[in-house]
């Protein structure tokens, strides 16, 4: 039996094609996908400017419906709605044995090392799969970004009360904007120069937006958050951030690129400097937020395309055109 599926061939080239579907291991489940979101990830798997394996099928944000579960598979049934996290980690080594499971020195990415959901179907280890339940499989997709973004809230100590300075507005930084909501904020900004994005950040828990950086006050914010990964924006955060405030970088920079921070002013102000990687076990607190509506991501997915439509999907997104939030392929 064959399936439609999206693969990178090589950096620049991706087409459809008709190929086997994959086989079940004795704990794998095979996913019918229904929804599979394009991420910065993507884009750089298909540049060549990031982790991955070629030929490779892409998609790590993804969901939809158990269509085969391996023999020793105990969690999931046929039918069920699932989505998944695409890390697999071996939960043998040291990084692993000591909860920190996304430094996993034996790592492997659904998506990126392995074929993703950029397909009709996909296998991943039952591991790897939680229950979405009722939600839709749009909705489904966000669980893998927004796992994400809780783990790097968490890192951030948002205590309540704080003022919380966003810099970028789109997907991530909007997700930020209401997880750290949740977290009991006294006030959000968020600072973006797209006109639409931040009339989405003023619907998504920011009480402040601004166009320019040079609006806002500086040694200010209990936390400043990057969500774009500019380089430039990086280096600003040091200026709007209090004395003994917290900066997290967590938007993906470019590899191979530094930054710099004032030392002399960076010591006197005694900053905690952290940045997030991926997430640890932070799935199910998605999936519980989610079903529990405390989260609302479905206004932030402007484009719903085919699997033909892949490349499209990141033009979109890297002209910033048609008023874009989130591209969803809807295999």
């Amino acid at each position: 039996m064959n399936m439609r599926a999206l693969v990178i061939e090589k950096p620049g080239t991706a087409v459809v094609k008709s190929m086997s579907i994959p086989p079940v291991g004795a704990h794998d489940v095979l996913i019918k996908v229904e929804a599979s979101g394009i991420c910065g990830t993507d884009i750089h798997i298909y540049r060549g400017e990031y982790l991955g394996d070629y030929p490779v099928i892409p998609g790590h944000e993804f969901a939809g419906t158990v269509e085969r579960v391996g023999a020793e598979v105990t969690r999931f049934n046929v039918g069920d709605r699932v989505a998944i996290e695409p890390n697999i980690s071996c939960d043998n080594c040291e990084s692993c044995l000591n909860n920190r499971q996304n430094f996993c020195l034996d790592w492997q990415g659904v998506g990126v090392t392995l074929s993703g959901g950029m397909a009709e179907y996909a296998v991943v280890p039952e591991k790897a799969a939680f229950s979405i339940g009722t939600l839709p499989f749009a909705v489904g997709s966000f669980v893998e970004p927004l796992s994400c973004v809780l783990h790097g809230v968490e890192r951030a100590r948002i205590r309540l009360a704080d003022k919380v300075l966003i810099l970028g507005a789109g997907p991530i930084g909007l997700l930020l904007a209401q997880t750290i909501a949740l977290q009991g904020a006294k006030e959000i900004t968020q600072v973006d120069k797209n006109m639409h994005r931040l009339k989405m950040a003023r619907q998504n828990g920011a009480q402040h937006v601004e166009q320019s950086l040079d609006a806002l006050p500086h040694d200010f914010y209990d936390v400043v958050v990057d969500a774009s990964g500019s380089i430039f924006l990086m280096e600003q955060t040091i200026r709007f951030v209090r004395k003994g405030g917290t900066i997290l970088l967590f938007g993906v920079p470019p590899q191979e690129v530094t930054f710099s921070l004032p030392a002399f002013t960076f010591f006197e102000k005694g900053l905690y400097l952290l940045s997030s990687y991926t997430s640890v076990r932070n799935s199910i607190q998605a999936v519980g937020l989610l079903e529990a509506g405390r989260l609302d991501v479905s206004d932030l997915i402007s484009h719903r395309l085919p699997l033909e439509e892949f490349t499209k999907g990141i033009d979109i997104l890297e002209k910033g055109a048609d008023q874009v939030m989130k591209v969803v392929i809807m295999p």
